[in-house]
Order: C-alpha cells, then structure tokens, then sequence
C-alpha cells in the first residue's frame, strides 16, 4: 500500500475563521462533520461534471479506443468500474475533516505523474478532491452559524 498524500486547502478565510472559533469552543465536531458533508458532496460533483471549475483534460485517443473494445466507452473519464468515486470516504473529529480514498491509484489521477512499465505513460491531473469558491463559502457560512 502507498503512502498518504495529504493535500492542505490554502484558503485563508476559512483558515482565520476556524482558528477564531477554535479560541471560542470546545466541541467543534458538529461543523467539522458539516465541513466533511460539504468535502463529499464537492468531491462527488467533481466526479459527475467530470471537474469543476474547470474540466478534466479528456483521455488520450488510444486510451479511448482501448475502452471502447471493451464496452466502456463512450463513459466518464474516471469511472470505468466506479471503484474510485466509491472508495472515497470521510473522517471528522473535535479538530479536523479529512477526505480521501485508500486506493493505490488514487493519487496518480488527482496529481497526475508517469506510470506504467518505465514510468511511460503520462496520467494529467485530474483533481477529483477539489473545493470549488462556491464550496468555501458554504464552509465559511456553516462557520459564521456555528
């Protein structure tokens, strides 16, 4: 199994926000499940609109062949088996909301870098695990009520 990658979320109002509210509060873990929903659903948008804001860049023309012999094209760009979209899962506690998956290849599709034999093949990022400015206004929002 690989190692964790773990990705921050540089966004400094909702940074300054937690933070503030941390001083105020003991029990955070109502809004972090609330911040966990709001992780979950952007990530499953992402994976239905195939990218958001911006779209995922396509697959490669053979790797589009490839998948039509097989019956799985035309399709979504990640979602041949629907394995990855599923293995997505959120944890939350008193401090933090994680999302993530536990899949070897899951971080080859969100960061893109070579593979296959000699590291031939070039996989494009495609950030299934992104937040939308539309998805830090709901976290700033459920901030401010909480």
């Amino acid at each position: 199994m690989s190692e964790p990658i773990e990705i921050k979320l540089d966004n400094k109002e909702v940074e300054s926000r937690l933070l503030d509210l941390a001083k105020r509060s003991e029990n955070l873990r109502p809004l972090m499940k609330n911040i966990a929903g709001v992780f979950a659903y952007s990530t499953e948008e992402n994976f239905k609109k195939e990218g958001r804001p911006d779209m995922w860049i396509d697959l490669a023309e053979p790797t589009k062949r490839q998948r039509k012999k097989k019956g799985h094209w035309p399709g979504q760009i990640l979602q041949v088996s629907g394995q990855l979209a599923s293995s997505i899962s959120t944890y939350y506690d008193n401090d933090s909301a994680v999302i993530g998956s536990n899949l070897d290849y899951a971080a080859i599709h969100q960061l893109g870098g070579q593979t296959g034999k000699n590291q031939f093949v070039t996989i494009p990022a495609r950030p299934y695990l992104k937040l939308t400015n539309e998805d830090f206004k709901e976290i700033v929002d459920f901030i401010n009520f909480f």
